[in-house]
C-alpha cells in the first residue's frame, strides 16, 4: 500500500514537472530583427526609436540590427547611437551587405558586430553635401567619436580611425581576421545559435507608411523639390483669378513638407504657425502700396519656418536656397509657355481701351510723353511736378529728384507718368 502511494507521488511529481518546468526551458525568445536601410537620416532615427521601444516594452531577448546602408548625417547617427545605448535590451549590429560612413559608426555603437559573408564596412570619411572641403574641427570630432565607439566595443581604435581619415574599408573576411567583426555568419540563425538563444522567435519591424514617407520628404534632395512645387503654385494661384488646382497643391506640398518633418522629429509645430504668419503677412503687403515692415516680417517669418525645419541651420538654408533657385526656373519655364495658352488670357488683360481706337479715359497722359516741366516736390520717387501749369502725379526712373528739377517725360504707363532728370 505505501508503495503505491509513493508511486503516485512520484508520477503526480513528474505530471506537475512536464506541466511547468518543461514548458518554461523550451519557451520561445522573441528577437526583432530592425533593418536599416538606405540613407541615415531623422526619418530613420524615428523608425528606430519606435521599433527600439516596442522591443523593451514587449521583453525581446535581443534586437538585431541588420545593416545595408552608404552613410548619411552624422547628427542622425549619433541620436541613433544614444537609442542603443539606452535600450534595455542587447542590439547586435549584423552587416547584411554594406554598413559605410554612418552605417560603420553605427555597427560599432552596437554590444557585438557581426557580417555576412562579402559584406563591407568603412568609409567613414566626413564629407559636406556640396562636397566642399570640412571644417578640421569637425573632423577631429568625428575621429575622437569613431575611436571612442570602438573602444567601448573593444575594437582596435586605429583602425576605426583609419576609417575616417583614410577612407579605409574592410570585407567581412578582413574584418573577422583581424578581430574587428565578432563573427561572420551566412544567415541570422547562426547568430541566435552564437548567441545561445533558445528557439528564437523573430519578429521583423516593418516600416509604416507615415515613416516612409516622413524619410523620402526629409531627403535632403527631395526636401527642396517639394518645397518649390510649393512656392510655385503659391504664385501661379495668386496671378490666376478664384482659387483652383495651384491652391490646392500649394497646400498639398506645404502640408507634406512640414507634416514630414514634424513626424520625423525635426521640427515643431511652431513651425507651421510661422509659415502661416509669414503668407498672411506678405498677402497683407501685397494690398498696401511700397514693400515695407509686414513685407519683410512676411518673408522672416517664412524663412525661419523652413530653416527651423531642417536638420541643422544649414541644411535648411541650403534645402531653402534649392527651392527658390528650382522656383525661379520653373516659374520661368511655364512663362514662357503659358503665354501660348487660354490660361494667361485669365492672367493678363489682352484687350485693351485705346485712343486710336476712340476711347478716352480720364487718366490718359500719353500726350505727354517728351514733355518738359520741373518738379514740385521731390520725388521719393514719386511726387509732384507741372508741365505747361498742369499740375501731375508723376515717378522717377528710380533715383530721387530734388524739387524744382527740370524733368522729361521718359514714358507713360496707363496712369502712371514716368520721369527722368532733362
Amino acid at each position: 500500500m505505501r508503495k503505491r502511494a509513493l508511486t503516485f507521488f512520484i508520477l503526480l511529481f513528474y505530471l506537475f514537472a512536464c506541466a511547468f518546468i518543461l514548458p518554461a526551458a523550451a519557451a520561445s525568445e522573441a528577437v526583432y530583427v530592425i533593418k536599416l536601410e538606405k540613407e541615415v537620416e531623422q526619418g530613420l532615427y524615428r523608425y528606430l526609436q519606435r521599433t527600439i521601444r516596442e522591443a523593451n516594452e514587449n521583453g525581446a531577448a535581443a534586437i538585431i540590427l541588420e545593416i545595408d546602408t552608404p552613410g548619411g548625417f552624422v547628427a542622425s547617427a549619433e541620436n541613433i547611437q544614444k537609442l542603443i545605448y539606452d535600450s534595455g535590451v542587447p542590439v547586435y549590429a549584423y552587416v547584411r551587405y554594406n554598413a559605410l560612413s554612418a552605417g560603420a559608426f553605427i555597427a560599432l555603437s552596437c554590444d557585438a558586430l557581426f557580417m555576412a559573408p562579402g559584406s563591407t564596412i568603412g568609409a567613414a570619411e566626413v564629407r559636406t553635401l556640396t562636397g566642399g572641403e570640412v571644417d578640421q574641427k569637425i573632423i577631429k570630432a568625428w575621429e575622437g567619436k569613431m575611436r571612442t565607439t570602438a573602444q567601448r566595443l573593444g575594437k582596435d581604435e586605429k583602425i576605426a580611425v583609419a576609417m575616417t581619415t583614410e577612407s579605409l574599408t574592410l570585407t567581412a573576411a578582413e574584418a573577422e581576421e583581424i578581430g574587428f567583426a565578432d563573427g561572420v555568419f551566412a544567415d541570422r540563425s547562426e547568430i541566435y545559435d552564437f548567441l545561445g538563444l533558445n528557439n528564437p522567435e523573430e519578429f521583423i519591424a516593418e516600416i509604416t507608411l507615415a515613416e516612409r514617407l516622413a524619410r523620402f520628404v526629409t531627403n535632403p534632395y527631395v526636401a527642396p523639390v517639394i518645397l518649390a512645387v510649393g512656392i510655385t503654385a503659391l504664385v501661379i494661384e495668386i496671378l490666376v483669378a478664384g482659387f483652383g488646382l495651384p491652391g490646392i497643391i500649394s497646400i498639398l506640398a506645404f502640408a507634406l513638407f512640414f507634416g514630414s518633418h514634424i513626424f520625423a522629429g525635426l521640427a515643431g509645430r511652431e513651425v507651421i504657425f510661422l509659415f502661416i504668419i509669414g503668407l498672411i503677412l506678405l498677402l497683407a503687403e501685397a494690398f498696401m502700396p511700397g514693400f515695407g515692415v509686414l513685407g519683410i516680417g512676411g518673408l522672416v517669418a517664412v524663412i525661419a519656418s523652413v530653416i527651423l525645419s531642417a536638420a541643422s541651420t544649414g541644411q535648411g538654408v541650403r534645402t531653402l536656397i534649392a527651392a527658390i533657385v528650382l522656383t525661379a526656373f520653373v516659374i520661368a519655364v511655364i512663362y514662357r509657355y503659358l503665354k501660348r495658352s487660354l490660361l494667361w488670357s485669365q492672367i493678363v488683360l489682352q484687350h485693351a481701351a485705346k485712343s486710336e481706337d476712340g476711347y478716352l479715359g480720364t487718366g490718359d497722359y500719353s500726350r505727354l510723353v517728351g514733355k518738359e516741366g520741373v518738379t514740385l516736390s521731390v520725388l521719393r520717387p514719386a511726387g509732384l511736378a507741372e508741365f505747361d501749369g498742369e499740375r501731375i502725379d508723376v515717378v522717377s526712373e528710380g533715383s530721387f529728384i530734388d524739387r524744382g528739377v527740370k524733368i522729361k517725360v521718359a514714358k507713360v504707363e496707363g496712369t502712371r507718368v514716368v520721369v527722368r532728370p532733362k
